[in-house]
């Protein structure tokens, strides 16, 4: 029973340790960023596979600059005198907050004085600048408005392949907090409601809006690695794709053709739409009714600011992700799986069925969590279990050529193809160690000597022996194959055969089928015996005659010797007896005169087997050597077809 566990529970911890190295080395290749791209793509599936969040009425209006609001004006940028009277007019319509995604750092006459004196008078109103990465790039906000609540940058966080993922809403440069433009403007807004940033009470570093806390995004979340973390950064969820973005053009505002409704107790962005004007980005969805990719920047702030309201007020989670322990483990788990199942994958179908029945499940599992609102990194994964599959099937096959040619060299001469077929569809239950299992078995053992061949021995030349006596032992091989015999051993003219193994008989019809199978090869055998006797008494060489024995009965059957040199082989007192019976009595239990030349001997055992499908004389009891008891034996009768019983 321990030899069978062990045999069982060896490729399975084969395949798990297997599977751990391979999901190591797999997050040793994430840990370069070889792989971000590739999770990236697959994030950006599953945002554009995920239903669109129900959205009511919108929170958030805009008005644009148009490259015919540029025309009608004769000039970019609009003047300040324009902007202000933008402002004014907005004001009437009482929104909570008025965002004004365009620089003013520097005046653009006429109206500077007018422009300058409105904006500190208006709370609400929010003015943008820019951080930059050095300081060359940075654009102060109005002068002032500086180091005021109306100011927030509005720098866009944009990933390597040029999309947006993230929002960043603090950057603190150690001499004073910076907020995002959107976040000022969600602020505004929630304030109407009651509503202000608190700290988590868990984690008193993260920001909690209403009834959703904040959590900040780190550089190997999800499918990142090690990305710029700076700052304090969310990742966007573009959840309200489908929404209608309310947009009207400067003109029309100018012109009051802007209905009040859609701007009281709203937020109102104003920004640049117009081609001319370098200000687009992408994202990696579809977005708003026209279902654009590409958005002009001030629709980007209020895709920013969008997410936050509906964390505040809708209750809408951002995306959660992994923590990097529990993403090492999620690798690791499905290369420990891929271990567990590749050693199922002996062929071809079974490697594909395996290998996209896990990636499909897999891809199933990630879809599952994302509609939850999990990140959860597939590429890792995938290609953990990819390379785990193949490299357990590869050893796997390579072990299995390995036992296979070990197999053929134990008995590939010796058994028939149908036999050596058998033997490897049930490999699994007759191999431990690189060699076959002993086996406790009830078999039939044949053994055959010829009459005559010391004698003939003496008067030929070797080579003529040596073709002589093959001719016998050729046709005595071919015989015992084809009626389902193993080939023991040859001990010059003398043949060991067992029928039964290495395949365990589970009945008892399928232990009589052996016995029948053993007598009726001996019959056959005699016929082939006397057929080479006529053909060499015509040409002048040497004829014999034939002694076989065989018995029934338990046996171990295994390997013996080293493993530069083994052999399969049977051994008990089964094998014993049935050697005696083939040599007992020699001359003594010959045939007849006249009658055969080949006499075949069986055991009680055996003849009680056979169901009175052959013809047998009693001979009495027997002495065998190293027996005590005496052992009642047969003669067989070759009075019946000796053909091979079909099984």
């Amino acid at each position: 029973m321990q030899s069978i566990l062990k045999t069982a529970y060896a490729p399975l911890a084969i395949g798990l340790v297997t599977g751990l190295v391979c999901g190591l080395v797999i997050l040793g290749v994430r840990s370069t960023g070889l792989l971000q791209q590739l999770e990236l793509n697959i994030y950006d599936w599953l945002l554009r596979s995920q239903p669109a969040a129900t959205v009511g009425d919108s929170r958030i209006t805009y008005i644009t600059i148009s490259e015919e609001d540029i025309r009608r004006q004769g000039r970019w940028p609009i003047t300040d005198e324009t902007l202000a009277r933008a402002l004014r007019l907005l004001l009437d319509y009482q929104p909570r907050a008025i965002g004004v995604d365009l620089y003013r750092d520097i005046e653009v006459p006429p109206g500077h004085r007018e422009l300058t004196a409105l904006l500190p008078e208006h709370s609400q109103i929010v003015m943008i600048s820019q951080l930059g990465g050095d300081a060359g790039a940075r654009v102060p906000p109005p002068p002032v408005l500086q180091g005021t609540p109306q100011v927030g940058f509005n720098d866009i966080l944009v990933d390597p392949d040029g999309l947006i993922r993230r929002a960043l809403l603090f950057q603190d440069d150690g001499d004073e907090v910076a907020y995002a433009f959107a976040l000022r403007l969600a602020m505004l807004y929630l304030a109407g409601d009651g509503v202000v940033p608190e700290q988590d009470p868990a984690v008193p570093e993260w920001i909690r809006l209403g009834r959703t806390t904040l959590r900040p995004f780190e550089g190997s979340d999800g499918g990142y690695v090690n990305a710029d973390d700076a700052g304090y950064q969310i990742l966007l969820d573009f959840r309200a794709a489908g929404q209608a973005l309310d947009t009207f053009s400067l003109t029309d505002l100018l012109v009051g053709r802007v209905e009040g409704r859609s701007l009281k107790d709203r937020i109102v962005l104003i920004g640049v739409t117009a081609e001319s004007v370098p200000d687009v980005f992408h994202i990696p969805v579809r977005y708003g009714v026209q279902a654009s990719d590409q958005f002009p920047g001030v629709f980007m702030q209020g895709i920013i600011t969008e997410q936050l309201l509906a964390a505040a007020i809708d209750g809408r989670n951002p995306v959660h992700v992994m923590s990097e322990t529990e993403e090492i483990a999620w690798t690791l788990m499905w290369g420990m799986l891929a271990g567990a199942c590749g050693g199922l994958a002996r062929s071809i179908w079974r490697f594909s069925l395996i290998a996209l029945g896990g990636l499909l499940v897999m891809t199933l599992s990630v879809i599952t969590l994302f509609s939850v609102g999990w990140w959860v990194p597939e590429i890792p994964s995938a290609f953990t279990w990819v390379l785990t599959i193949v490299m357990v099937v590869a050893s796997t096959l390579a072990r299995e050529r390995k036992d296979r040619t070990i197999l053929m060299q134990l008995f590939s001469r010796h058994v028939s193809r149908e036999v050596a077929d058998k033997i490897w569809q049930e490999r699994d239950q007759l191999f431990e160690g690189g060699r076959p299992r002993p086996q406790d078995l009830i078999g039939t053992v044949l053994f055959s000597d010829f009459k005559g061949y010391t004698a003939t021995s003496e008067k030929m030349s070797p080579q003529a022996l040596m073709d002589w006596l093959n001719s016998y032992l050729d046709a005595m091989t071919t015989i015992i194959m084809d009626h389902g015999g193993v080939i023991d051993d040859y001990a010059g003219d003398a043949i060991k055969a067992d029928f039964g193994v290495p395949l365990r008989r589970e009945t008892k019809e399928e232990v009589a089928r052996d016995a029948v199978n053993a007598v009726t090869c001996a019959l056959a055998m005699e016929q082939a015996m006397l057929r080479l006797n006529d053909e060499h008494a015509r040409t002048g060489l040497p004829t014999v005659g034939m002694r076989i024995g065989i018995h029934t009965g338990p046996l171990v059957a295994g390997c013996l010797g080293s493993a530069q040199r083994m052999k399969y082989t049977t051994i008990g007192d089964t094998v014993n007896t049935a050697a005696h019976l083939e040599n007992v009595g020699r001359e003594a239990i010959a045939e007849p005169q006249n009658r055969r030349p080949c006499r075949i001997l069986i055991s009680e055992s055996t003849a009680r087997l056979l169901d009175n499908r052959f013809q047998v004389e009693s001979i009495g009891e027997v002495s065998l050597k190293g027996k005590s008891q005496p052992l009642s034996a047969f003669r067989v009768v070759p009075t019946v077809s000796t053909e091979k019983p079909r099984e």
